[in-house]
């Protein structure tokens, strides 16, 4: 059972990206401790003995998912590179009974080669998480969180390593704090496989859920599960941003969410306080999602990328450092790809600005009503630009339901700057809708 907080409300938090460790002369790469139940010297001579089989086995699976990509095969075939040193806690998707391959496993051995472990070394510690492969020119998309540490070092040693055990330098090309993502490029040359886009609005309520990461350092780990939730929205605390103060810093009045009180989880010490938060939309899955898995995928019943997995919920664990109760978190894939193609066009991703000072509606008083309630649209911003009047309850914006401020925020973030959003409001016991052209957060 999720333990609430003093105001009564559950706990989410990043999985936190590994534990303190006082900073190594060099990056801790292929010495990284992995228990002996999954690694070994007979483990490694296996993979070496059997590439045909997991070839074979590969076809099979596509079957099931709808096709491989040549390039996954040409992955599985012969990934190692030679100028890229190899760490035997890697484990590769290996079918043993081709005859019974359930879905799972067919997406499993079609994402793998898609999805890396990546390890980052700062200042004042280190930590891991997981990415997926965006294009064959090697760039990765994870957390934020993930690459600076929760906020703690933005010039951190990173390492991404593959399904084949090739590990890689890495440096980071963008990051965006406001929705928790980030890009990395790998330097040097391989064999790299692009993840497969599905289309996240497209989900249902109990579809299949597939996650694939390194959660506590096991990379190559899968899990299952299903769509618990669709558009839910969750608030974070976030080192990683600066604080506002609950207002925007091109009008000096922004969009004010909900003061949840969630707590952080972190994975080392931090000597930043988490003075701001971040509202962002989820899907939510019961697959297990752990220490570690930041960054990685969640996947469709045809191991196509439905989700980055970025937060799970706190059972109420003194540190912070619970792992799974069943209650996970995934940014939708239809955010993941604008946010990682702007990264990579511009460094930087844009994101929508209101333009209005919001509350929950249901905290009025005697109010029954279900919404974000408008308590100012700041003069010549983007609400009071389309008519937006303090007072009105916004109740949907581009087709998604609000119930609060927080879902409110999270959905303005969702949008791109300068974007054109539909907005239903409650004004008056009527329902209107309004065209609002967004601003752009700074």
């Amino acid at each position: 059972m999720v333990e609430n907080n003093d105001k009564g409300i559950p706990e989410y938090y990043f999985p936190p990206v590994g534990e303190s460790t006082p900073p190594p002369a060099t990056p801790p790469v292929a010495e990284q401790e992995v228990p002996e139940t999954f690694v070994g010297p007979a483990a490694v001579q296996e993979r070496k003995q059997n590439k045909v089989a997991p070839l074979v086995a590969v076809a099979v699976a596509a079957a099931l998912v709808g096709g491989i990509a040549g390039a996954g095969v040409a992955t599985v075939m012969g990934g190692q590179n030679a100028n890229n040193s190899a760490s035997s806690n890697v484990q590769g998707i290996t079918i043993n009974n081709t005859e019974e391959v359930s879905t799972v496993t067919a997406v499993a051995a079609k994402a793998s080669p898609s999805v890396v472990t990546i390890s980052v070394t700062g200042a004042a510690g280190g930590g891991s998480g997981s990415g997926v492969i965006l294009n064959k020119e090697g760039y990765v998309l994870t957390n934020n969180h993930v690459v600076t540490l929760d906020g703690a070092d933005s010039n951190a040693t990173i390492t991404v390593q593959d399904n084949d055990g090739n590990i890689y330098p890495a440096s980071i090309v963008g990051t965006d704090p406001t929705v928790d993502m980030a890009v990395l490029k790998i330097e040097g040359e391989g064999v790299f496989t692009p993840i497969e886009w599905a289309d996240s609005s497209k989900l249902n309520v109990g579809d299949l859920t597939i996650a694939m990461g390194a959660p506590l350092g096991l990379a190559g780990t899968v899990t299952t599960g299903i769509v618990s939730a669709l558009n839910r929205s969750i608030q974070v605390a976030s080192s990683a941003v600066p604080d506002s103060s609950g207002s925007d810093s091109d009008s000096g009045s922004g969009d004010s969410s909900n003061p949840f009180n969630f707590d952080f989880g972190q994975g080392q010490t931090q000597t930043q306080s988490q003075s701001a938060s971040i509202s962002i939309p989820v899907i939510q899955t019961d697959a297990a999602i752990n220490p570690g898995n930041s960054g990685g995928a969640l996947l469709d019943s045809k191991g196509r990328l439905i989700g980055i997995n970025v937060a799970i919920a706190s059972a109420g664990s003194s540190d912070g450092q619970s792992g799974s109760i069943g209650v996970g978190f995934a940014l939708p894939s239809n955010l993941a790809k604008r946010v990682s193609a702007e990264l990579i066009e511009n460094q930087k991703a844009s994101h929508g600005l209101l333009g209005a000072q919001v509350s929950d509606a249901a905290s009025k008083d005697g109010s029954t009503a279900v919404g974000a309630y408008i308590e100012k649209a700041v003069e010549g911003g983007a609400a009071a630009q389309a008519g937006i009047k303090d007072g009105d309850i916004v109740v949907r914006f581009n087709g998604v339901r609000i119930t609060d401020a927080n879902d409110l925020t999270a959905q303005v973030r969702t949008a791109a700057g300068g974007s054109e959003a539909t907005v239903v409001v409650n004004r008056d016991g009527k329902q209107q809708t309004i065209k609002v052209q967004l601003g752009t957060l700074k």
